[in-house]
């Protein structure tokens, strides 16, 4: 069953001028995590808030748990959790205070809402910090607790919009854990995201976007197997690299790209363990030793430079009615 569908979604800013969405179609299974893969102004956050009832798009149709986001926005609203790229908190008060708050916003009673902010400190790991103001907590900290508040309503469908972004890598680790205990749970999650590993590691399905279209869709290995296969790299001692490269190209039958400066040999191979061993016995009988080797598959880097073919960048949006400024769609 899917879980959340848009269908042709096109969203455009300042009358036209800024196109952030250009008919874009996904959908996310029920139980899923769908990774939604682009640089800075690639449309991420436009589309989130789409899909989340906080903008509506010039054209195109869009579900979430069979909720039609245009006609039905409150009944959307009832059945999803957000957590933006900032954390949404006060900063004044207490982390127990603002999930409390944030209960009663949702229409909690009081116990209710008391009971619900217990709840979650717990499964945040902020039991202990929960009297503390928030312009006491970590960056990491923060994120839990923003992430916390979008729970409270305990919802079936979970926006997430680059949720790491800013933390430390052992912070990010934290939050990955988090975000897998929230699938195992039965949430379904799109998750936007700039980090390549963050979608290798949390995704079952990866789309990769681009100046509002998707250029790309499947799971990682799929994705991954466009860019090519396997590759054998080597590195050689400098005497070594002429010799070395010869062999390669013989065992491989294939063209040897080589870095002069590592001394290293790469190649494209389609039986990777078969003819890394192969190149190895040619290296015993020719008397060269390998410095290194390695048998690699493309990274997500790699898939995301070969098919947007930029580094992320910045680009100007303006909403209407709002002055000019940096930011990311």
């Amino acid at each position: 069953m899917k879980s959340v569908v848009a269908e042709n979604i096109v969203k455009t800013y300042r009358k036209g001028a800024v196109l952030a969405l250009d008919g874009l179609s996904l959908d996310v299974e029920e139980g899923t995590v769908l990774s939604v893969l682009g640089p800075n102004g690639a449309g991420k956050t436009t589309l989130v808030r789409v899909l989340s009832t906080l903008l509506e798009p010039d054209s195109g149709h869009a579900t979430v748990g069979g909720i039609d986001v245009i006609k039905n926005p409150k009944g959307v609203r009832e059945i999803i959790g957000l957590s933006g790229q900032y954390a949404a908190v006060d900063e004044t008060l207490t982390g127990w205070d603002n999930l409390v708050m944030f209960g009663q916003l949702y229409h909690l009673s009081g116990a209710a809402a008391r009971q619900r902010a217990t709840e979650l400190l717990a499964q945040f790991s902020l039991a202990d910090a929960a009297h503390r103001p928030i312009k006491t907590f970590s960056g990491g900290m923060r994120r839990r607790l923003d992430l916390a508040a979008s729970l409270i309503i305990r919802p079936k469908v979970l926006f997430l919009d680059e949720p790491t972004t800013g933390l430390d890598p052992r912070g990010r680790m934290e939050m990955w854990g988090v975000i897998e205990d929230l699938v195992r749970e039965g949430v379904t999650l799109l998750l936007t995201t700039q980090y390549l590993e963050e979608a290798d590691q949390l995704a079952d399905d990866i789309v990769v976007i681009d100046h509002g279209r998707v250029i790309a869709h499947g799971t990682s290995d799929e994705l991954k197997n466009q860019v090519g296969g396997e590759r054998v790299e080597i590195v050689v001692a400098e005497a070594n690299v002429s010799p070395a490269t010869e062999i390669i190209e013989r065992v491989t039958h294939g063209q040897a790209t080589v870095d002069q400066g590592l001394r290293k040999i790469s190649v494209p191979v389609s039986d990777g363990t078969q003819t890394l061993i192969a190149v190895i016995r040619a290296f015993d009988e020719a008397g060269i030793h390998a410095l290194d080797l390695a048998l690699k598959r493309p990274s997500l880097d790699d898939v995301f430079l070969s098919l947007t073919g930029h580094v992320a960048e910045e680009e100007v949006v303006v909403e209407p009615g709002k002055k000019k400024r940096g930011a990311r769609a």
